[in-house]
């Protein structure tokens, strides 16, 4: 058995899109151990609402991440609501629910794109980010931002959708649809790609449980587990919703997953935009959270379950406002994933968890 060595891995990283930052515990070229190390870009983010009102707040919640930026309002924003016992008109759930699977697409596509570049299949990658594109294109026609939108407000939207631009938002996605099952053969029966992601970082069902995984990180391993299921907001009015899984537990059970839900996100965009009904977009708030009250809600963000607890003070700034991100659930499990694989995997199983550094440092 050879010598142990502790190798830094990252914040800075050729192949990391996020400044993760591990010690890799080595003996000759396989990992004994990984140890995260968090605090890399701490903003201090929550410490804000002491200075911002709940309405301000908002556009801070959404920076927490830039692709995570629609579910970060809406979670929060829901929160809230729950706190001033707010009810928010229908059509507006109904916008909220079509812009999150948006973006939970272009998440998973950017996502894609850089599973692609990191195990060498560059073409792959631009053809992820070719059809990204398409959706950014109709954020920006549908609020005017592309990124970060600040469409989401509390109580309800900051504007309407007309009929033409809902028929337009699905005509691009059945476009997406027809290319996208090209980029879905590449990366489920590819040879090369299958070689790469097969049998590497396994996470078995019990561990991950265990572990409190979530997100198409823990469904890759059988882990039923996505806040859709409860039905909060339009959600309830879907006609059939069951999340997708995978029982073979590794990166290609990873990448299968999150393949397949950005199809499932089309669907449930078109039945929202079948069933749209008319009406207001937004219910003016009155007064402010009460002293003391408490509100709580979860949302299935793209990385998994993000969950936001909000207090009031009586006063239009709230007295504390804090969220448990996906990443923040998934950081033990991604250490045993990493725990006994070789060295040059190390990137790749990293890679397939998604972990955001942004989202976990606030």
């Amino acid at each position: 058995m050879g010598k142990a060595t502790i190798i830094p891995f990252g914040p800075q990283h050729p192949v990391l899109p996020e400044p993760l930052h591990l010690d890799l515990v080595v003996e000759d070229e396989t990992v004994i151990e990984a140890v995260p190390q968090i605090g890399f870009i701490h903003r201090g983010l929550e410490k804000l609402t002491e200075t911002r009102d709940y309405n301000q707040f908002i556009y801070i919640a959404e920076r927490i991440c830039g692709i995570c930026a629609v579910g970060h309002s809406l979670g929060y924003a829901e929160t809230v609501e729950g706190l001033m016992g707010l009810e928010v008109p229908k059509r507006a759930s109904y916008l909220r629910v079509i812009l999150h699977e948006m973006s939970r697409i272009h998440s998973h596509m950017l996502w894609m794109g850089l599973a692609a570049d990191a195990f060498g299949f560059e073409s792959l990658f631009m053809h992820c980010w070719r059809l990204r594109e398409r959706v950014l294109d109709l954020f920006e026609a549908m609020t005017g931002g592309r990124v970060i939108l600040s469409a989401v407000r509390v109580g309800g939207m900051v504007r309407d959708q007309d009929a033409a631009t809902l028929q337009h938002v699905q005509e691009v996605l059945e476009g997406i649809k027809g290319e996208y099952d090209e980029i879905c053969r590449a990366f489920l029966n590819d040879a090369s790609v299958r070689s790469r992601l097969v049998g590497v970082g396994v996470i078995e069902h019990d561990d991950a449980v265990k572990f409190g995984m979530v997100g198409p990180f823990a469904r890759a391993s059988n882990v039923v587990n996505d806040v859709r299921c409860k039905g909060t907001g339009a959600y309830a009015e879907l006609s059939d919703f069951t999340p997708i899984t995978s029982t073979d537990c590794d990166c290609f059970a990873r990448v299968e997953v999150r393949a397949k839900e950005i199809l499932q996100s089309i669907d449930i965009i078109e039945e929202m935009i079948a069933r749209i009904p008319e009406g207001p977009v937004f219910e003016k708030p009155k007064g402010s959270p009460s002293d003391g009250a408490m509100a709580c809600g979860a949302l299935e963000q793209p990385r998994g379950e993000c969950y936001y607890f909000a207090q009031g003070n009586g006063t239009k700034y709230l007295e504390r406002m804090r969220m448990r991100t996906p990443t923040s659930m998934n950081l033990a499990g991604m250490a045993a994933a990493l725990k006994g694989c070789d060295l040059a995997d190390v990137n790749m199983i990293v890679l397939t968890i998604d972990p955001c550094i942004s989202c976990t440092e606030r």
